[in-house]
């Protein structure tokens, strides 16, 4: 989905290109040339800047709805995460496996480990397999947050009393880092996020050794 909305982008900056070529030539032969009135007045001239941006906007929804589809659509996933929101950490629940729970918390900067981010580790990361479909169930439990990984393309507000889901999938080994990006009061910027994709032999005993 991440590598659809960055096609997306690149799309829609060129068609924004376009257009503003279009329209600073036409500006720049106004400037230079004195346009007859046959011209000012033609019918075709009105029927193509009427019709030419209609174009223009369905070249620009249909990718943008195809993609909001594939966001909504979750299919069977190998692995589902419950991520609840609090003042101020999050905690997480593997609900494939029993009694695999724990919270999130970020790591202070005067316990930093050398060599890791400031204000983006916490003592606890999500690990997940990669190349395996993840759904993730996202809710709060006091006020409202977002669970927005970026490089994952994912981003789902926490709201108390609903339960929202989204999906993502890792295509290589990695640290992926992200925030919380609902200001949800004061200490909103220090719940951070880390997903942890490993081999799935590496997550079979990394969860093995949690859950015991």
């Amino acid at each position: 989905i991440m590598e659809e909305l960055v096609e997306f982008h690149d799309h829609a900056l060129m068609v924004a290109l376009a257009i503003c070529s279009l329209v600073l030539y036409l500006l720049t032969l106004m400037l230079a040339e004195k346009l007859s009135s046959n011209t000012v007045d033609a019918q075709e001239v009105e029927l193509i800047w009427t019709i030419l941006p209609a174009i223009v906007l369905i070249l620009l929804a249909l990718p943008s709805l195809q993609i909001l589809y594939m966001m909504d659509e979750i299919d069977e996933p190998d692995l589902t995460l419950k991520a609840i929101g609090h003042q101020w950490y999050w905690a997480y629940e593997y609900t494939d496996f029993k009694d695999l729970t724990f919270d999130s918390y970020m790591i202070p900067t005067t316990e930093l480990p050398s060599g890791h981010f400031r204000l983006l580790e916490v003592d606890h990361r999500i690990v997940i397999p990669m190349e395996s479909p993840i759904r993730i169930i996202i809710t709060a439990n006091d006020v409202l947050h977002s669970w927005a990984v970026p490089s994952l393309g994912v981003k789902t507000d926490a709201i108390p009393g609903r339960l929202n889901q989204t999906s993502f999938i890792t295509t290589r080994p990695g640290v992926f880092y992200g925030q919380c990006s609902e200001i949800c009061g004061a200490n909103h910027s220090y719940m951070p996020i880390v997903v942890e994709s490993t081999p799935l032999t590496h997550f079979e005993h990394w969860s093995t050794l949690l859950s015991s």
